[in-house]
């Protein structure tokens, strides 16, 4: 699920299979604003604090991540804590991390931030270490439903932390569409020519399929599409070309998008609407009638990480409840600790359903793992070049 990259995937998003995962100003306590503050040293999982600052000093961190996934507002804290630096990657698709990750392995990186459309293939591929959550101090206060995702469980281990996830929400401009749109089929309406922007990624499918009503009775039927379902897929999404403007492949490129005005309509994730009414716009998002897809991004540690200890000790960190709310508030995904509420806006809680997080669960079909993979990515390069 979101990605600041595109999840630069919700929406950028069961994403962080997940959560999410991936932010925040530090915040104050008790639900009120933002204070600023960072997480306080905790030395449950490391011993002394500054024998374990001793012990990891002048290491680095690589994450390969969403976009965002590795924001200062949240890595500071902990380089500050153990004297190593945190050295994000970025990654822009599911597809450009697979490849990143087969190109580096633990070599390159120690840490990445799948979503649940690839995390079971790399935890089968054994491409990703166990992790040992006997070592993740807050872990029990993580969702007990993102918690118990087979996906990224084998043979009695556990390999991912859920982190972040979210929607893959319509976004429109409502100073441009002044009415809520109800279906995706808003993006066909022939007076928003060259003004929709959508995903460059096979997400798109999803959005035919549930358009189509393919998921009324299997949700998992959108993953698992026939050829000739594929077939549908792809001319209804070559006849929505003469409306696209640009197909975008980071949440920062959609940002400006929306922000200079040359689209008014979007597949996106929470992310864009944040920053982009920062800057004094009027976007909105919805769910239309047909539902909409969304992505759990988790934390996984990487086959043969050369920092195999000091990620252990990061993941016991973002865990926290602070942190987790500053990762929210960079990017106003939902986290998967709801603790976090503590340190979170009243207005940041409802954007992220930080109380309430089955009510959105229900609302999304969240990515699954694409056993054809190959074949949804043919079909997406046939629309683009059609």
């Amino acid at each position: 699920m979101k990605k600041m990259q595109a999840k630069t995937k919700w929406l950028s998003v069961l994403s962080g299979v997940a959560v999410s995962a991936l932010l925040l100003t530090a915040c104050g306590g008790g639900g009120g604003e933002t204070s600023g503050t960072q997480p306080q040293p905790d030395t449950s999982a490391s011993g002394n604090a500054g024998d374990a600052k001793d012990k990891f000093k002048g290491q680095s961190l690589n994450l390969l991540t969403w976009e965002g996934y590795a924001d200062p507002k949240f890595t500071k804290a902990f380089e500050d804590k153990y004297g190593v630096k945190v050295n994000p990657t970025y990654f822009a698709s599911s597809d450009e991390l697979l490849a990143k990750l087969k190109a580096g392995g633990g070599d390159t990186y120690d840490i990445i931030s799948p979503s649940t459309d690839v995390a079971e293939l790399l935890v089968q591929s054994d491409m990703v270490e166990p992790i040992d959550t006997s070592k993740i101090s807050n872990y029990n206060d993580l969702n007990e439903t993102l918690r118990n995702m087979k996906d990224v469980q084998k043979d009695g281990k556990q390999y991912g932390l859920p982190f972040a996830w979210g929607p893959d929400y319509l976004i429109y401009d409502a100073d441009v569409v002044k009415e809520e749109p109800k279906s995706w089929s808003v993006f066909w309406d022939a007076q928003y020519k060259g003004k929709v922007s959508v995903y460059d990624d096979i997400s798109n499918i999803y959005m035919i399929g549930q358009m189509q009503g393919l998921d009324k009775t299997d949700k998992g039927a959108l993953y698992n599409m026939t050829p000739e379902q594929l077939q549908s897929a792809k001319q209804k999404l070559i006849e929505l070309k003469p409306n696209v403007r640009k197909y975008w492949t980071t949440a920062g490129e959609l940002n400006d998008l929306f922000a200079n005005k040359e689209v008014a309509l979007a597949v996106g994730w929470p992310l864009t609407v944040s920053e982009v009414n920062k800057k004094g716009r009027n976007l909105k998002w919805t769910i239309p009638d047909e539902g909409a897809t969304g992505w759990i991004d988790r934390l996984m540690i990487v086959k043969g990480s050369k920092h195999l200890e000091l990620a252990q000790q990061y993941l016991d960190y973002i865990a926290k409840p602070e942190p987790m709310a500053q990762v929210a508030e960079v990017t106003n995904y939902s986290v998967a600790n709801a603790k976090a509420a503590e340190f979170m806006s009243k207005e940041l809680q409802e954007i992220t359903y930080i109380n309430d997080m089955d009510k959105l669960f229900s609302k999304i079909n969240f990515w699954q793992y694409v056993k054809e993979r190959a074949s949804y990515n043919d079909i997406w390069t046939e629309v683009k070049t059609n």
